[in-house]
């Protein structure tokens, strides 16, 4: 919502206090503190939050004031520039603004990676997920190329078959935004330490105690506007269920973005689109659009779970989004590493597109290589973890079928309070107290394994 003069000097501020917090972070005497900290008789809360913050002064050392704030105003620049050269399909303008930001990420990389002997990518992924590699990234994203493309292609053929009534709109914002609200509330999410707005790209910001998130509504199409939402109310309800006793310490932050996007993807796929759930939503749609049916149950339910490749990864149905992640994540990496360069970007873009989704993007750089906002901010190594996170919710929601066998039945009931309450116990009132393999292994008694991704995908597409 700032008007456009603004930017620059949004842009300064923000600079200058990631430098003045960059300088707080690496005060030579913290290295001391730490270091007999060390020695200290520590309880395990007390080691873990020690553990979190050597973690965070070791990363913050590792990288130079200058490039931090080098990195803010590139990143803020190119951002900016980017919300208007997306709609005009302008990449030769948006091409000048991201060579630098590209060039302060690779430095940034080298530095990180100098410090911890990781490789350059893995460096700047570990900044989003701890102790996440590529080669791990590799071998998921390798078994997920193995039998997905498959199932794609049995499900659409299967959902020729039976297609569903579609929805006519217009569908009134005001409207949209009511229904929205509705569905934030029945999921729990706390008013009063939080609010929905509109803007140009959903997310999800703020503190514990004051979380905001944004949706965008289009009047021909409900579904973007309410799948969003949920999406968004999933990212909000872990914040506002961090632990309240931890506040203000390392340990009382969110684990990683991997498990950040766990819970959203628990609340938008493992919970929204179940059968259980559209049941719920089904009569809320009916009473603010009117009584088609397109909106009855088992076609909402068609609608909702309908597999269609398309170009933009924030719209993409449950089967095909991967492909969208394991794209950029391959792009990405090659970037960073130097093997290419800002000027490949589209080719290997329509070559990746052509590829995993048989789409052409030639020539189409708003719906192609530009419709992401991350890269442009600077944001390498977070892609992987949108998929991460659906492996994990995956996982989450295995276990919760195991603790409560009549899951489904209690969600089409209303009763969404002991899935809630599972995840607070597991995840929510976990935070960061454990390394992300240990959080898994706690919560759901074993290691992350893909195979429970698959099997959720299989069973509701293909049962």
């Amino acid at each position: 919502m700032m008007p456009a003069k603004g930017n620059a000097a949004r842009a300064e501020a923000m600079a200058e206090i990631d430098s003045l917090l960059h300088r707080i972070r690496t005060e030579p005497k913290l290295r001391g503190l730490l270091e007999r900290a060390e020695g200290e008789a520590l309880d395990d809360v007390q080691r873990a939050n020690l553990r979190e913050m050597n973690r965070e002064w070791r990363s913050s050392n590792a990288v130079p004031e200058a490039l931090v704030e080098a990195k803010s105003l590139a990143g803020s620049h190119c951002e900016h520039a980017w919300q208007t050269q997306r709609p005009a399909n302008d990449w030769a303008g948006f091409l000048e603004n991201f060579r630098p930001v590209l060039r302060l990420a690779r430095e940034e990389a080298r530095h990180l990676a100098d410090d911890s002997g990781l490789t350059p990518y893995d460096a700047l992924l570990d900044q989003y997920e701890p102790g996440m590699t590529s080669a791990e990234i590799d071998r998921l994203f390798g078994d997920l190329q193995a039998w997905l493309p498959d199932l794609v292609r049995r499900v659409r053929e299967r959902q020729a078959v039976h297609p569903p009534v579609e929805a006519t709109g217009p569908f009134p914002k005001s409207a949209q935004r009511m229904l929205s609200l509705e569905v934030m509330a029945l999921l729990g999410f706390d008013f009063e330490a939080g609010r929905l707005d509109e803007s140009a790209h959903p997310f999800s910001g703020g503190v514990p105690e004051d979380t905001r998130l944004t949706t965008r509504y289009r009047e021909d199409d409900f579904l973007r506007a309410l799948m969003g939402t949920i999406h968004e109310t999933g990212h909000a309800r872990y914040e506002q269920n961090l632990p309240r006793e931890w506040l203000g310490q390392p340990i009382a932050r969110a684990r990683s973005m991997g498990v950040h996007e766990s819970q959203s993807l628990s609340f938008e796929m493992q919970l929204g689109r179940s059968r259980a759930f559209v049941g719920l939503l089904a009569p809320k749609v009916r009473a603010h659009f009117d009584a088609s049916p397109a909106f009855e149950t088992d076609n909402l339910r068609r609608l909702m779970t309908r597999v269609a490749p398309g170009l933009i990864r924030v719209d993409a149905d449950e089967l095909t989004y991967p492909a969208h992640v394991i794209l950029r994540y391959g792009i990405e990496r090659k970037l960073i590493e130097g093997s290419v360069e800002a000027e490949d970007i589209p080719a290997l873009w329509d070559e990746g597109m052509a590829s995993l989704l048989g789409l052409d993007t030639r020539g189409n750089y708003r719906d192609g290589c530009m419709q992401d906002v991350h890269w442009s901010a600077g944001l390498f190594g977070y892609f992987p973890c949108y998929t991460l996170g659906a492996i994990y919710a995956a996982q989450w929601f295995a276990a919760l079928r195991r603790a409560l066998p009549d899951l489904d039945d209690r969600i089409a009931q209303g009763d969404l309070e002991p899935m809630f309450e599972w995840l607070r116990a597991n995840v929510w009132q976990q935070a960061s107290r454990w390394e992300t393999g240990e959080l898994v292994a706690r919560a759901t008694g074993e290691p992350l394994d893909p195979a429970h991704y698959r099997r959720h995908l299989e069973t509701r597409y293909l049962a």
